[in-house]
């Protein structure tokens, strides 16, 4: 009888809504019991329990037949049972470029000590604790709270690990990428402790379950954090906000409630609209941003025409050789070069030889061509792909795998087709940064508009997210020394973490809501050197709030504000009742039995520090309230610039505060220049 429950169960999540005791021990021995009462055996219930939530909301995961399903959803007390879901994982110079550089003593780094004190949770694959990262040797300590389950090695993936140390790794001198990049490596709050929640697994390319999610936002709860980065997102189509599948939404509004900032990365499926993830306003969501820094290589041509690529080469320069782009045999298109990742060549052909491929993908392309071009004898690869910043370097740092654009790819094909002996020299790839690189929205990351609720502006903010180099595990097969570079969102994220535990400390009473407000409202727009900032895509673009919310994080002006858009229960409440969402739903959410309000309230008039109005036709007006954090004197005015088309007044617009009023509120009324009838 065993063996047939364990081979038709499936792990399900039986939601309770808020705890009925401030004692765990209690709430737990209530979900043994209740599933006792199913199954018919304490024994059997242990055995079938997979977690049990007791700190910020109440309920468990177990191991349930269909039947069973249907029996636990009929007891009392019982809000819903869902099927367990998953969660798709997101895939040194860069606190320099952030303005938080460890030689300058009037940052917000050092004005927050470090970080010293607050908790950064991180919710990701696990983490090597042996890293030179997370060392307590010399000066700074970093204790790290692991999650209460051990797991072999073998199961544990490798971003944890980076993603732990971009937001609170300790200095660590002399790093570098095969020998690029090199310095002193830290995260953002070297001082900040870190408590590491296991959520993800090496399953079908890198999957969380949604019980683990939930579980690991209990325990955080319970552990008093500050701070959570999660990496990981559900893809589309995009449950609802009360939907129990969608663990991080839930997770994270009983976080929120409790104080604790949750920083979410926005997804990895740019450049197309529409694609961002984690959009729940309670969320601080981080797209990804390049830094000021690239890795230059040298391509000379036989007609001396140089051109730059982006590798991490770091071998001996590959002096003058054949140069050769497969052309297509008969029919088949596939055969020919401009398909990187179904390459097919012979010894005979690129023996001793450099060779040219386009691809429309990126890392499997990447390996699979070098792996290819390499085991026939050739001495080098130039991939012509999409023209994004994030690049994947080979295993062999030895084996020059250099990416260009397709207008590159393309001339060095056509120099290739009018040689008669076309040759090639690579040379070795340089660190370059400041002026000469300017940052942009990454390719990859996803942009908005928010596609469940397109009044709520997501992305909020952007950080760095392209070739960032920490700390990884030595089972990691790209690995140098302990560190790897890696792109994307999931590297933005932590980026995001760390500055808020900064601004925690400097700040310990602002709410989650406070501190997304400061790093929108002081967001870089454009670059210190005045130069608008782009984002990558087809085409390349000026950058929009939809491809990076405020802008890029200044952590030292989200220190001081002046002003915060500040939110709390009340207004999450208030937009899940804008969203049309019943108060069933609502309630099984909060916890807490929840009326929404006869008239609707305006989803426009959530307290953000930002405003976006999908469809304006005629006039709109309305409000917002800020709350001064800055010097208790102060009077602010308000400078319009409306965007093309349209006009904007604000009233009043002078705000004047004193030791006696922290908030004003004022409305915004916005017209579109194209009258509808």
């Amino acid at each position: 009888m065993r063996t047939k429950v364990e081979a038709t169960s499936k792990v399900h999540i039986v939601y309770l809504g808020e705890k009925q005791h401030d004692d765990p021990i209690l709430t737990t021995n209530s979900h043994h019991d209740m599933l006792a009462s199913v199954v018919e055996s304490k024994e059997m219930a242990s055995e079938l329990m997979v977690h049990s939530y007791k700190h910020g909301f109440s309920g468990f995961a177990a191991k349930l037949t269909e039947s069973q399903v249907q029996k636990v959803a009929q007891l009392p007390g019982v809000v819903r049972v869902i099927p367990n879901s998953f969660h798709k994982l997101q895939t040194t110079r860069s606190w320099d470029f952030l303005g938080l550089s460890s030689h300058s003593r009037v940052n917000a780094l050092h004005n927050s000590s470090m970080g010293d004190g607050v908790i950064i949770g991180v919710f990701d694959t696990g983490i090597w604790p042996e890293s030179k990262s997370f060392s307590d040797e010399g000066t700074w300590t970093n204790p790290i709270t692991l999650e209460r389950n051990s797991y072999p090695r073998e199961m544990q993936m490798d971003m944890g690990t980076h993603t732990a140390s971009t937001a609170a790794g300790g200095f660590v001198e002399n790093v570098s990428y095969k020998g690029l990049g090199l310095g002193t490596v830290r995260g953002g709050a070297p001082r900040a402790r870190l408590a590491i929640y296991k959520v993800c697994w090496n399953v079908l390319g890198g999957w969380c379950s949604a019980a683990d999610v939930l579980k690991a936002f209990d325990e955080a709860i319970h552990d008093g954090v500050d701070v959570l980065s999660l990496s990981l997102g559900y893809p589309p189509p995009l449950f609802s906000d009360t939907d129990e599948r969608d663990g991080i939404a839930i997770g994270s509004f009983h976080a929120v409630t409790k104080g604790i900032t949750v920083v979410c990365s926005a997804g990895n499926a740019g450049p197309f609209s529409q694609t961002v993830l984690n959009t729940s306003p309670w969320i601080l969501n981080v797209a990804a941003s390049t830094i000021d820094r690239a890795f230059l290589t040298p391509i000379t041509l036989g007609n001396n025409k140089t051109f730059l690529g982006e590798a991490t080469f770091a071998g001996k320069e590959i002096g003058f050789r054949s140069l050769i782009y497969p052309e297509a045999k008969g029919l088949d298109p596939n055969s020919a070069g401009h398909v990187c990742q179904s390459l097919s060549v012979n010894p005979s052909m690129v023996s001793g030889k450099v060779v040219l491929c386009f691809t429309s993908m990126t890392l499997s392309a990447v390996i699979s061509a070098a792996e290819v071009v390499k085991e026939a004898g050739g001495v080098g690869l130039i991939v012509a792909k999409n023209p994004s910043n994030d690049f994947y370097p080979c295993a062999d740092d030895a084996f020059p795998c250099i990416e260009v654009d397709y207008e590159i790819g393309t001339r060095i094909l056509y120099y290739i087709r009018s040689a008669r002996f076309p040759i090639v020299k690579l040379s070795a790839s340089k660190t370059i940064v400041g002026k000469p690189v300017s940052a942009k929205v990454a390719f990859f990351s996803s942009r908005g508009p928010n596609a469940k609720a397109p009044a709520i502006l997501k992305p909020d903010i952007a950080a760095p997210g392209v070739s960032i180099l920490a700390a990884t595990s030595p089972l990691d097969r790209f690995q140098d020394d302990g560190y790897v570079m890696y792109s994307g969102t999931s590297m933005a994220a932590p980026h995001v973490a760390g500055i808020v535990a900064l601004l925690k400390t400097i700040h310990p009473d602002w709410s989650p809501a406070a501190f997304r407000s400061a790093l929108v409202t002081t967001a870089w727009r454009n670059h210190p050197s005045g130069f608008p900032i782009f984002a990558e895509g087809s085409p390349r673009k000026l950058a929009n709030p939809f491809d990076f919310g405020g802008g890029i994080a200044n952590p030292n002006g989200a220190a001081d504000p002046g002003l915060v858009y500040d939110m709390g229960t009340a207004d999450y409440i208030n937009y899940l009742c804008a969203m049309d969402y019943n108060n069933t739903a609502i309630s099984r959410l909060t916890g807490n039995p929840t009326v929404c309000p006869t008239e609707e309230p305006s989803i426009l008039n959530i307290n953000l520090p930002s405003i976006t109005i999908p469809n304006l036709r005629n006039s709109t007006t309305l409000t917002r309230t800020v709350t001064n954090v800055g010097a208790s004197t102060s009077i602010y005015r308000a400078v319009i610039e409306p965007p093309i088309g349209t006009s904007v007044s604000v009233k009043p617009n002078v705000l004047v505060f004193n030791r006696k009023t922290k908030k004003l509120t004022f409305s915004v009324t916005v017209t579109t220049a194209h009258q509808s009838s």
